[in-house]
């Protein structure tokens, strides 16, 4: 596989990534896509793991969604440009430090923007929970379970 077609293939994944943080785009259907086109272009014993990976990991995900609150951010309070901040900063968080900043980075950013919308710790605090109870949850698990797919497709390009 070239260079351009593994540069396109990240980018699908990203907008894929992206796409979970927006209500009504498939986000995981689009990772999964990215991962099973380069499954078929990259014939390796690496990326047919990957993609079994990321289809055992993707479908959990999907069997698990119905246990998890549903998305209503509307009850949470918070403005929609907080929601999206986590969601960047959960998915610079992921690639800052492997796998754990992923969660820290979507919780931070969420108080971060809450504290300064706000002005008092407390009152942040107070936001973040809520938020989390309203749609965080939710959004954090599939964006995680993203994420993890992502790193792994990463990964496999990088050293596989």
């Amino acid at each position: 596989m070239g260079v351009w077609q593994l540069v396109a293939v990240g980018l699908v994944m990203l907008l894929g990534l992206v796409g979970v943080l927006v209500p009504g785009v498939p986000g995981q259907a689009i990772v999964w896509a990215a991962v099973l086109w380069w499954a078929l272009t990259d014939v390796t014993p690496a990326a047919w793991g990957v993609l079994i990976g990321a289809t055992a990991l993707l479908l959990l995900n999907q069997a698990l969604k119905p246990l998890l609150p549903r998305r209503r951010p509307q009850e949470s309070g918070a403005p929609r440009k907080t929601l999206v901040l986590g969601g960047v900063g959960g998915i610079v968080g992921f690639f800052v430090v492997p796998v754990v900043g992923g969660i820290a980075g979507y919780v931070g950013a969420i108080y971060g923007a809450e504290r300064l919308r706000l002005g008092s710790r407390g009152a942040g605090w107070a936001s973040v929970r809520s938020v989390m109870r309203a749609t965080g949850y939710s959004v954090l698990v599939e964006l995680f379970a993203c994420l993890l797919v992502t790193g792994a497709w990463l990964g496999a390009a990088i050293w596989g």
